[in-house]
C-alpha cells in the first residue's frame, strides 16, 4: 500500500487522546463525587504551596529565628519554634516544596523510563521482550526498602542519592505494566491492519501501543504518589536523606520525636504534613482512576 493507505487505516484507528478529551473530561468530573472533587482541588492547593509557599516564609528554616520551644501562636511564631530556635511554619513550607516536588519528580521520571522499556519490550518482542522482562523480574523480586537503604548507604546520605535509589527500585512496576497493556494491545485487529498496510515496528510502539498503555500507566503513577510521599519520608527519618538542619520533613520529624512529651508539636507538625500529603495524594488517584476507567 501506498503512504496515503497507511494513513487511512490510521485515521481509522480509535485514538485514546482525540481532540474531545477535554469534553469526555468534563462529563468524567461531574460524575465523580464530593470527596474526589476535593481531592484533585487539594491536589492543586498542594502543588501551588509546595511551589510558592516559601515566598512568603517568614524566616530562614536553617537560622536561628527565636527562643527555642517556643509554643504555637507565641511570639509571632505561628507553628512554635524547635529545639534550635528555627521557626517551625517556614521549615514546615519549605519542607512541604522538597518532599512533595522530589515526590512528583520522581514520578514522572521512574513511569518515562519504565514505559520506554515497556514499550520497547513489548513491541519487539522475541529475545529482547525475554531479556528486559527477566531484568525487570528481578529487580521486582528483590526487597525494594532494603536495596533503596544499601544504595544510598554505599553513596552517601543526601537527598539526590535518596531519590537516585528509590528511582532505581521503583521503575520496574511500570515497565511491567506497560508492557503487558501493549503486549494486549497488538493483538486487536486494528494493529493487523496496520502491519499489513506497511507500518513499521517503531510507528506502531509510538501510533498505537504506547498511547493505549498511557491511561493504566497514570492510573498506577498517581495512586504510586501517596506511597512515594511515606518512602521518602521514613528513609529521611532514619537518617538517609538531606542531614540536619535540612527543613525535609522526615528530617524535622526525626529530630523532634525525642521531644514528643514535652514540646509535642516538634514532631506532630511535620508528621500531620505528611499525613495530609499522602491523604490528598491517595484520594487524588482514586478520583484520577476512576476518571481514566470511565473514559475507557
Amino acid at each position: 500500500m501506498s503512504a496515503v493507505d497507511i494513513d487511512t487505516v490510521e485515521m481509522n484507528v480509535p485514538q485514546r487522546w482525540s481532540p474531545t478529551l477535554g469534553t469526555r473530561m468534563g462529563r468524567s468530573w461531574r460524575r465523580l463525587g464530593w470527596i474526589n472533587r476535593v481531592a484533585l482541588i487539594s491536589l492543586v492547593g498542594v502543588t501551588l504551596l509546595a511551589v510558592f509557599g516559601p515566598m512568603f516564609a517568614g524566616y530562614d528554616p536553617i537560622k536561628r529565628a527565636g527562643a527555642a520551644f517556643q509554643p504555637p501562636g507565641s511570639d509571632g511564631f505561628l507553628l512554635g519554634t524547635d529545639e534550635s530556635g528555627r521557626d517551625m511554619l517556614s521549615r514546615m513550607l519549605f519542607g512541604l516544596r522538597s518532599t512533595w516536588l522530589s515526590t512528583v519528580t520522581l514520578i514522572l521520571i521512574t513511569a518515562v523510563f519504565g514505559a520506554i522499556l515497556g514499550t520497547i519490550a513489548g513491541t519487539v518482542g522475541g529475545w529482547v521482550d525475554t531479556a528486559l522482562m527477566a531484568f525487570t523480574d528481578l529487580m521486582m523480586a528483590l526487597p525494594g526498602p532494603l536495596l533503596a537503604i544499601a544504595i544510598v548507604a554505599a553513596m552517601g546520605r543526601s537527598l539526590t542519592n535518596t531519590l537516585i535509589a528509590i528511582g532505581i527500585v521503583w521503575w520496574p512496576w511500570y515497565a511491567r505494566i506497560v508492557r503487558n497493556e501493549v503486549k494486549a494491545i497488538a493483538t486487536r485487529p486494528h494493529l493487523e491492519a496496520a502491519r499489513l498496510a506497511g507500518a513499521g515496528t517503531w510507528r506502531l510502539g509510538l501510533r498505537h501501543l504506547l498511547p493505549g498503555a498511557v491511561a493504566p500507566l497514570v492510573s498506577t503513577a498517581t495512586l504510586d504518589v501517596g506511597t512515594l510521599v511515606v518512602t521518602l519520608t521514613a528513609l529521611s527519618f532514619l537518617g538517609l536523606g538531606a542531614p540536619p538542619p535540612s527543613p525535609e520533613l522526615g528530617t524535622v520529624i526525626a529530630a523532634g520525636t525525642p521531644y514528643l512529651l514535652e514540646y509535642w508539636w516538634l514532631p506532630i507538625v511535620p508528621g500531620l504534613a505528611v499525613t495530609m500529603l499522602a491523604l490528598v495524594a491517595n484520594l487524588t488517584g482514586d478520583a484520577v482512576t476512576t476518571m481514566i476507567g470511565e473514559e475507557r
